[in-house]
């Protein structure tokens, strides 16, 4: 399922924007977002939560226990939490990320912001943040939404992705050149 439909006419699209005008209707697509960024967080740090979405050996039973026991942990509101349950009933808990994607992406398009991707080698304090906002509001010229993962096989540095544009200042590409270039010297 790697090559699913992240546009607006795809599965995740369509979802993504259901849960949107839903949010909206609501006035909660900030809660929302942020609930989303939580649990996209918990996706890439949890092995065992990311196997237990992709499986299609887990019963729909299995995967709704533990999607619910993760949404209580995670407090999440109402909307998000029904939401995710209606994706796990349906058995499309393999794109949740996608929709994840998708829902960010058309939120910040309709404000007008521009999606600024952060893996950092660890966790970014709120004036690290703030700070990298800024920087990158300067650059681009326009309103910025920083979406921050973390990576510690990063080892130190970020890497910043922002449309096609990449800015790669980790320390494990820095080391990975330099044995590139030590390799080209014997």
């Amino acid at each position: 399922m790697a090559g699913e439909d992240t546009s607006l006419s795809g599965l995740a699209g369509r979802y993504a924007l259901a849960l949107l005008e839903l949010a909206d209707d609501k006035n909660e697509l900030d809660t929302v977002a942020g609930d989303l960024r939580g649990l996209k967080q918990i996706l890439v740090e949890s092995e065992d939560l990311r196997r237990l979405v992709d499986s299609p050996l887990y019963s729909r039973e299995q995967q709704s226990k533990a999607i619910s026991a993760i949404l209580k942990k995670a407090s999440v509101n109402e909307l998000t939490r029904r939401f995710v349950l209606v994706v796990t009933e349906n058995r499309r808990l393999f794109v949740l990320s996608d929709m994840i994607d998708v829902y960010l992406a058309e939120l910040s398009r309709r404000r007008g912001e521009v999606t600024a991707k952060v893996t950092s080698a660890q966790d970014l304090s709120d004036t690290q943040q703030q700070a990298l906002t800024e920087a990158l509001k300067k650059s681009m010229g326009s309103k910025v939404q920083v979406d921050v993962t973390v990576d510690p096989s990063l080892i130190g540095g970020m890497i910043v992705k922002v449309g096609s544009r990449m800015i790669d200042s980790s320390l494990r590409s820095k080391l990975q050149r330099l044995q590139l270039a030590m390799k080209g010297v014997g």
